[in-house]
Order: structure tokens, then C-alpha cells, then sequence
């Protein structure tokens, strides 16, 4: 599909738990279809897909029934897929703090609830190599990046650390865009499915 085409993108929300009603939100705000993924057969079609915040070893639990697990590996092989919190520790190769079982496709070291209970509610403002200046970041019981491989781009940072990475056809944070009226981390993720598409 060309990227100039007016097509709406389907884009799935892994609607397990988080707030994923808040990433549909966006997702339609900008112009693509949202649709609410519980089933592994719903995979099927999507151009791209968002796996929310939440708790990720309960995450785990939910997929690890009815075969959903092996379908989403398969998915996140070669569809565009974003995570965010949660999302981003089921996305990572290594999970740390503790140890835990992952998608393990994007090439970084992910620290479970790296910054403790004061995080739980703190809004950050912080550059970013997305255009139109400061971006602001709402973090909750945050994960922490603490290695990336050479594959994996860096957008925005915190104390040093990335908070917000893509690496090929994947995209990540430790925050939480949707919980933001700032668009431009979902606009960023529907531009690189487009790009995927025409690649």
C-alpha cells in the first residue's frame, strides 16, 4: 500500500488490561481504525498492533491461554508492533528484576519497576527526535531500558536511559503516551507501519 493512501490503517489493541480504551482513543483521533484484540484470531488482518500497560506477568497468564502466546510471537515477527510499559517488557529479549519470560524480539535488557512506588503518578517533560519540541511523558510503575543493541534507535531519553526506542518495524516506551493529549508517539508508530507497508 502506498503511503499516500487514504486507506484507514487497522491497528489492534491488546485489550487484556491496561488502559487500552485510551489508546483506541488516539489511534481514532489520528485517523486509523482501532480494533480491540482478546482472541488470537484476531490478529488476523491488522496492519499493526499495541500491546498497553498493565502487569505484565499477568499479561502472560491471559495469553498463555488459548494458544494466544505462540500467535502473538509469530505476529510480532513481522508486524508492526508497539508496547508500551508493559508492552515494552513483553517486547524485550532480556527482562530483569526478576527474571521473566517475553516476546523477546526487540533487541534491549528491560528492569521491571525500575524506578519503585514514587513513579507511580509523575509527569515528565523531555526532548525528544520527534518533531515539535518537548514531549509530555506520564510514567506509572515504570520499566527502565538499560541495555539496547546496535539494531535498536533511541528517541527519547531520561536520566540517561531510553524511554522511547524503535528498532525496524518495532517501537517502544516506558511511558505512557496515551494517557497525553500529544499525539505524536501514536502518529510516529502509524508512520512507521506505512513505511513497513511500502518497504
Amino acid at each position: 500500500m502506498p503511503m499516500n493512501a487514504t486507506q484507514p490503517l487497522r491497528i489492534g489493541v491488546l485489550a487484556i488490561q491496561g488502559d487500552y480504551d485510551a489508546h483506541a482513543t488516539a489511534l481514532n483521533e489520528l485517523g486509523a481504525q482501532s480494533i480491540l484484540v482478546r482472541k488470537p484470531d484476531q490478529l488476523t488482518g491488522l496492519d499493526g498492533l499495541i500491546i498497553p500497560g498493565g502487569e505484565s506477568t499477568t499479561f502472560l497468564k491471559f495469553l498463555e491461554r488459548d494458544g494466544f502466546l505462540k500467535s502473538l510471537q509469530s505476529f510480532v515477527q513481522t508486524t508492526p508492533t508497539f508496547g508500551t510499559c508493559a508492552g515494552c517488557i513483553l517486547l524485550a529479549k532480556e527482562v530483569q528484576h526478576p527474571h521473566q519470560e517475553s516476546l523477546a524480539v526487540l533487541d534491549a535488557t528491560v528492569e521491571r519497576n525500575a524506578y519503585g512506588r514514587q513513579i507511580d503518578s509523575a509527569i515528565y517533560n523531555g526532548e525528544t527526535s520527534l518533531p515539535g519540541g518537548p514531549l509530555e511523558m506520564v510514567y506509572i510503575r515504570a520499566p527502565r531500558i538499560t541495555r539496547t543493541g546496535p539494531a535498536v534507535r533511541t528517541l527519547a531519553e531520561r536520566d540517561g536511559f531510553p524511554v522511547l526506542v524503535e528498532q525496524g518495524h518495532l517501537m517502544a516506551a516506558t511511558f505512557h503516551p496515551e494517557l497525553s493529549s500529544d499525539r505524536r508517539v501514536h502518529q510516529h508508530f502509524l508512520d512507521l507501519v506505512r513505511n513497513h507497508q511500502s518497504a
